[in-house]
């Protein structure tokens, strides 16, 4: 077996132009880029004081666990395209393609969905007036789309200080916001931790499960261009402890800091980072305005460099599905010459996340949090639904290859490794079902559940919405595999295409 699936080429071609450009820090940067979620933060605190609690139990008993089985498989499997190939070695090409098809679509359908109305609702609301439905709402959101697939265009050795940028400020802006926090609550009393109530129950759980997932979700994203790391069998595994750990940080403080200071009743997943931002820098006295100003820039701008990670690395998985014959055709899977990046690929995923931009706005009138909210639920289920079938070939390779070398190792060998797929399993399971059909089993354990005062949509709109995509998805990925096969089949057509299977 090769472990380059990206050097394929015609004869006489060059080979595909990756550089290794990626450093620990560079990888440690990228993940903190893409897994911490602003827009995740204000929608987990919706869920009141016990949405601490079950970030913290979460990040203990999913988080730890995930951490160990990606970073062993990530050391082991370096190839460029990371989920992709080890769904192809367990499963198979077919499987590959359809599994790297709902997490990749996961992305476009986030940046032109939650990513996008939060972004043009922080704008509105702290820089300058949009208006919602109006040419300047909508001149934003395709702006903010496109400027982000467009620094995933850039080479990767450009484009990763732009992920690092990113991070830097959401630590940052986090940072600034958890001690400001603590600094007014010390002056006004944390009021909000009186009536908290970070009892966990049953129906706080069931809610909040499929975002948490999402929130922690990820860290093995960097593995997407294995091949364009420095030493990838060292460099993961550490790379990997050190960003889930600043991520379990920077969900926590802020959620705690956002129940303990602004009003439960103020609490949105779309405003609620920048609404507490607003009450707690009046310690700033007369430079309140401009520092929440200069903080609503930054978030934007996470934002934005947040999208753009997610782009980076999961259009080259896509890439690699479509280059490996697995996905339509192999030129879909190109990489520029020049710049290294599957710029077809990009496109394609500013695209779709145009599309779905535009029908979302059509969604409850245009309701930003209503649509916040579902669309969010929609990426969350696609990406989930993925890792239904990414954490069992984790198993399988771990069963049927075992003479691969593993730099690092789960604690208690094959038994704790085995162990800790169980768990993340489950906890996949429960998280995907939550999010395709809330209030279900809420209804099976007895708990009240009043879908359209939770959601702003009816049943039939939500299931529309969501199953709809992931019916669409499925469409699309088998014609994709179908025309796959065809053009496999005509003689020459991989050498046409610039490529040849070395797997």
């Amino acid at each position: 077996m090769s472990s380059d699936l990206t050097s394929r080429r015609a004869p006489g071609a060059a080979a595909t132009p990756l550089q290794r450009s990626l450093k620990r820090f560079d990888i440690t940067a990228m993940a903190v880029a893409a897994v911490i979620s602003f827009d995740t933060v204000g929608q987990i605190a919706t869920g009141g004081g016990e949405a601490a609690t079950w970030t913290a139990v979460i990040a203990l008993f999913f988080l730890v666990p995930y951490a160990l089985l990606f970073a062993e498989t990530g050391a082991a499997f370096p190839q460029e395209g990371g989920p992709y190939v080890w769904v192809k070695l367990a499963f198979g090409r077919s499987a590959a393609a359809l599994t790297t098809l709902m997490y990749w679509v996961t992305n476009p359908i986030w940046l032109g969905g939650s990513l996008v109305f939060l972004a043009a609702e922080t704008w509105d609301g702290f820089v300058f007036h949009l208006g919602s439905g109006t040419v300047a709402d909508y001149t934003f959101k395709l702006l903010f789309v496109w400027v982000a697939i467009l620094t995933a265009v850039v080479s990767l050795r450009r484009g990763k200080w732009i992920t690092t940028a990113g991070a830097a400020m959401k630590v940052f802006t986090l940072g600034l916001f958890t001690l400001t926090a603590v600094l007014y609550g010390v002056q006004h009393g944390f009021q909000g931790l009186d009536d908290a109530g970070f009892a966990p129950t049953t129906a706080g759980f069931l809610a909040l499960v499929p975002i948490l997932l999402f929130a922690y979700v990820g860290f093995e994203a960097p593995n997407a261009a294995g091949e364009e790391m420095h030493d990838p069998q060292r460099d993961v595994p550490a790379a990997l402890g050190r960003s889930a750990t600043v991520a379990a940080c920077c969900y926590l403080l802020p959620v705690l800091a956002l129940l303990a200071v602004v009003p439960k009743e103020h609490l949105t997943g779309v405003g609620g980072f920048m609404e507490g931002a607003r009450l707690v820098f009046g310690v700033y006295g007369g430079a309140a305005a401009p520092v929440l100003k200069a903080t609503a820039v930054m978030f934007v701008l996470a934002l934005l460099t947040q999208g753009s990670a997610w782009m980076i690395v999961s259009d080259r998985m896509q890439a690699m599905a479509a280059a490996d014959g697995g996905f339509f055709r192999r030129a879909l899977g190109a990489f520029h010459p020049r710049l290294g990046t599957p710029v077809r690929t990009n496109l394609l995923s500013g695209a779709v996340a145009t599309v779905f931009m535009l029908a979302a706005m059509q969604l409850a009138d245009g309701d930003a949090a209503d649509v916040f909210a579902v669309v969010l639920t929609v990426a969350v289920t696609t990406l989930l639904l993925s890792y239904l079938v990414v954490v069992p070939s984790l198993v399988v390779l771990r069963i049927r290859r075992p003479d691969v070398p593993r730099p690092y190792r789960v604690p208690f060998g094959h038994r704790g490794f085995l162990g800790c797929a169980a768990v993340v399993y489950a906890w996949i399971l429960i998280g995907s079902w939550s999010a395709l059909f809330p209030g279900v089993l809420e209804q099976l354990v007895g708990i009240d559940y009043d879908f359209l005062d939770n959601w702003g949509v009816s049943r039939a709109a939500f299931e529309a919405f969501t199953l709809g995509t992931v019916a669409v998805l499925l469409i699309v990925g088998v014609i994709g595999v179908v025309v796959a096969r065809r053009e496999d089949a005509v003689p020459g057509a991989a050498d046409e295409a610039g490529y040849r299977d070395r797997m």
